[in-house]
């Protein structure tokens, strides 16, 4: 299976039918009692997270308190049915990696029958379906089955989009030890190439330029590396827009709609935001006004923004299609 590559927090999934939802007592993440409105505060790197497990149960009724929880620590969501023979062969894997992480991930696992309300929310099209929660916003992560090794790095994803976005705590169940997830299942050890580490680690601290070097030696070494291709973008992608603000990018780029540089940053983060229609749009159309060495800027952006999303994307395929026929 192909999995999905991640440029940042992709609201493709409504929630907020459910973050509205009224609860009375609904259970917080320490397992006692939430008030309505009550919301987790950020947390500050490692910092330890209070949960009954790290494997908890998922309805309609109890989400709020979910979304909450990913807040300050990633949630991954397993929707799952008896009916449904995948699933057995799934979810034993989802649990494990997820304690494998020791506390820096939570598993909610949902039962897609009987939450219709959920299933709909993440517009699940078939069971099992894998996805996960950051800051309150999901994250659509793959449907059916995977091997360990790829949901491993996909996770792995997961953690450097979370340490982007601020969620960085450490869960701990309720009687594990002061300092200790809880977690006795060691985590898979995939083949990771020692690059792929090293970019992956110095990206989770935040220390892109570190990310990119690490990615760009592991092409030097391999240039038909798809993972190290897909990785230079999206580290290279949050490094253009690290230390810009949101309203500067578009001001700019409302002022100056056949300038170059800004409809490159504002491009950008239309695909850090999802929007990555209206990002290949504004690109494409900007193309043919360009002189031959900004179609060649604008091309080569494109090419690192599909890698982005993903080679695989139906938005790429289009966009693909008609860069072709500009170019040709």
């Amino acid at each position: 299976m192909s999995m999905p590559s991640l440029p940042n927090l992709r609201g493709a999934v409504d929630l907020s039918s459910l973050v509205n939802k009224p609860q009375r007592g609904a259970v917080n993440t320490a397992g006692g009692t939430r008030a309505p409105g009550e919301e987790s505060a950020p947390v500050s790197p490692g910092t330890q997270v209070p949960v009954p497990q790290l494997v908890l149960d998922g309805t309609d009724q109890n989400f709020t308190a979910i979304l909450d929880l990913s807040n300050q620590v990633p949630v991954i969501v397993d929707l799952w049915a008896e009916e449904a023979p995948q699933c057995a062969e799934l979810s034993p894997i989802l649990e494990k990696l997820v304690l494998g992480f020791q506390g820096r991930l939570i598993l909610v696992r949902v039962n897609a029958v009987e939450n219709p309300g959920l299933t709909q929310a993440f517009q699940a099209q078939t069971v099992p379906t894998t996805a996960a929660v950051l800051a309150g916003r999901p994250l659509p992560l793959f449907a059916g089955v995977a091997g360990e090794a790829d949901i491993f790095n996909l996770f792995e994803q997961v953690l450097e989009l979370a340490a982007q976005n601020g969620v960085v705590g450490i869960a701990k169940p309720a009687g594990a030890p002061a300092g200790e997830s809880g977690a006795t299942v060691a985590p898979p050890a995939p083949a990771l190439p020692p690059l792929h580490h090293e970019a992956f680690d110095a990206a989770e601290r935040g220390d892109y330029p570190a990310a990119i070097a690490a990615w760009e030696k592991a092409l030097k070494q391999n240039p038909n590396d798809a993972e190290a291709k897909a990785g230079l973008a999206r580290i290279s992608l949050l490094h253009r827009l690290q230390g810009k603000a949101l309203a500067d990018i578009r001001a700019a780029a409302a002022a100056n709609p056949d300038g170059l540089e800004q409809q490159l940053d504002v491009a950008d983060l239309d695909v850090s935001g999802g929007h990555v229609e209206d990002a290949f749009d504004r690109l494409l159309v900007l193309f043919p006004k360009l002189d031959q060495d900004g179609k060649n800027i604008v091309r080569t952006r494109l090419l690192d923004l599909f890698e982005v999303v993903g080679l695989t994307d139906p938005a790429v395929n289009a966009a693909r299609m008609r860069l072709t026929n500009l170019l040709y």
